[in-house]
């Protein structure tokens, strides 16, 4: 096991420059986006030609202008200084819901009735009425199968990877991969415990948590977080923040996973022997760390492999996928990451490509990095998975020289 110390950034770094005018605008995203969450599907289900009786339009409306408000008030409540859990699980779960309805209205809405009309299909307000049928009929089926895949133990993923440097005497080992867990407002100590128990049916040699273990302290979660003390591997369990261990507290998770017995790798690395081979597994903190401002906490790689033979094979765990182009450069061949959820809800995906150079699975990145990407084990804030399920993974590694 080799240890490095966490060097503060290099003094005379260049200033940032101005925002540019999309940043500026992008200022205004959270005014602007929870009036079109609530107006459009308002606008799509009750005003669009339907012609439904007062007291129905009126009702109607008034649904939608209390998600418009509540929605905000019951986030800040919950995610902001009063860390309100129950105020947290109802603005989550507006936002998710109002997220459907926006997609569905918007998308559905407009295919269906340009349908109906290519066909023939019923008069102006009868075809109106069919559209808002369809619109609430698909979006409770897929806010009840959402939540119902947010809420049950991962499937587990298997994939071989093989990896051109590792020796034959590493062939076949067994990492398994969970990260994303988010425990938080909605108490799923018992998931955990099963989610526990699911990984160590894998018979891992090496489990990896990737980050983001929950939203709130470690103090607040410990109960949900405390199953995965019970995780067993036949070499090492390593751990390494996510961006939300920085919104609550990131040393405080940190000491709970020594505490538990997993191995930080807070820019340091470890070493897996077997079968007279050594495998590197390293670690960085997120990529958000150095700007919380805690003390030693950045994404720092040359520290993490510092004193790593360069011959060696390295398996990296960063948070964020985004990593992978520091990776690529230092010529890293495996990198397990998390963050993206797979979208979580579709199609949010595409907002999430926008940040990250990967959604989910294997892809590969320059001369020889692999990059892995889980969908995540639990999920965040809304308690839906649309067309994103969970995860965790089973990674055989193989070498391309197997043993006889």
């Amino acid at each position: 096991m080799t240890d490095i110390s966490n060097n503060r950034p290099d003094e005379g770094e260049a200033r940032a420059p101005r925002p540019s005018r999309l940043h500026r605008l992008m200022r205004f995203i959270p005014l602007i986006a929870p009036v079109l969450l609530w107006a459009v599907p308002c606008w799509v289900l009750l005003h669009a030609g339907q012609h439904w009786p007062l007291p129905v339009t009126l009702a109607g409306t008034a649904v939608f202008a209390l998600g418009l408000v509540g929605m905000p008030l019951a986030m800040v409540r919950g995610h902001g200084r009063r860390q309100q859990d129950r105020a947290a699980i109802i603005g989550d779960t507006l936002l998710g819901t109002g997220w459907v309805l926006f997609t569905w209205s918007a998308l559905l809405g407009v295919l269906l009735r340009l349908a109906l009309t290519v066909a023939g299909v019923g008069e102006g307000q009868d075809r109106a009425r069919i559209v808002t049928w369809a619109v609430l009929g698909t979006a409770a089926v897929l806010l009840a199968w959402g939540y119902a895949e947010a809420r049950r133990v991962p499937r587990v993923r298997r994939l071989d990877v093989q990896l051109p440097r590792l020796g034959a005497g590493l062939d076949g080992l067994r990492v398994v991969l969970v990260t994303d867990t988010h425990y938080g407002p909605l108490d799923r100590a018992r998931w955990s415990a099963r989610v526990c128990e699911t990984v160590n049916t894998l018979e891992a040699d090496l489990v990896c948590h990737a980050g983001d273990i929950a939203d709130g302290t470690a103090e607040r979660r410990r109960a949900q977080a405390t199953p995965l003390g019970a995780v067993r591997a036949t070499r090492a369990r390593v751990y390494v923040t996510g961006n939300h261990e920085y919104y609550s507290e990131a040393q405080g998770w940190v000491d709970l996973m020594d505490e538990l017995g997993w191995e930080p790798l807070r820019n340091r690395h470890v070493l897996l022997e077997r079968g007279g081979d050594t495998l590197v597994v390293a670690g960085v903190d997120d990529v958000t760390a150095e700007s919380s401002g805690l003390p030693g906490h950045r994404a720092h790689l040359a520290g993490a492999l510092h004193g790593a033979d360069p011959d060696l094979p390295v398996l990296l765990l960063a948070h964020q996928p985004k990593f992978v182009d520091r990776a690529a450069a230092a010529g890293i061949d495996l990198q397990l990451s998390g963050h993206t959820h797979g979208g979580q809800i579709w199609p949010f995906h595409h907002l999430v490509r926008l940040d990250q150079p990967a959604l989910a699975g294997l892809s590969h990145h320059g001369i020889r990095t692999l990059l892995y990407t889980s969908r995540g084990t639990g999920f965040w804030g809304p308690p839906f998975r649309v067309f994103a399920p969970s995860e965790i993974t089973l990674l055989v590694l193989r070498s391309p020289h197997p043993p006889c």
